[in-house]
């Protein structure tokens, strides 16, 4: 198994759905990472913000 995994919130998942689904591998999360997403709608349009990207990196429960 290996000590240290990244796991990215689904786009049709909740964290709380994420944070079971980690459990349930045998991981714990340490660290929750946000990012913007962004989307451009046109060609010369401005960037829009679409979304937020949840990254959790995570370590083993037996480490």
């Amino acid at each position: 198994m290996a000590k240290k995994i990244k796991v990215y919130v689904e786009p049709n998942e909740t964290v709380s759905e994420c944070l079971d689904r980690i459990n349930e591998m045998g991981y714990r999360p340490i660290r929750r990472i946000e990012k913007p997403v962004f989307e451009q709608t046109g060609a010369k349009d401005e960037p829009v913000h679409s979304h937020q990207s949840i990254l959790f990196e995570c370590v083993s429960k037996e480490a």
